[in-house]
């Protein structure tokens, strides 16, 4: 059986935290930034067999994604690029 989950988070810069959280990505994980009704969206698929991995690389993408936006907004205080 194949299980597919998709996390979606609105984001003020999704073009750096999707390329932030990106980088980490296992095989079975794809991450993309659009813009839906003017929002900013950082979307990711995660794909497996079993769930147990799946709920471990959703964790984990979570931390990921918490770090890059605090990060993001610091930067963002300060006036820097991102």
């Amino acid at each position: 059986m194949k299980i597919t989950g998709i996390i979606r988070t609105i984001h003020d810069f999704p073009e750096c935290i999707a390329a932030s959280v990106a980088a980490d990505n296992l095989s079975e994980m794809e991450t993309r930034a659009t813009i839906h009704e003017g929002t900013g969206v950082v979307e990711t698929t995660i794909t497996g067999t079993r769930i147990r991995s799946i709920i471990a690389s959703m964790d984990d993408y979570l931390s990921n994604l918490t770090v890059a936006e605090e990060l993001s907004k610091q930067g963002s205080d300060k006036g820097s690029e991102h």
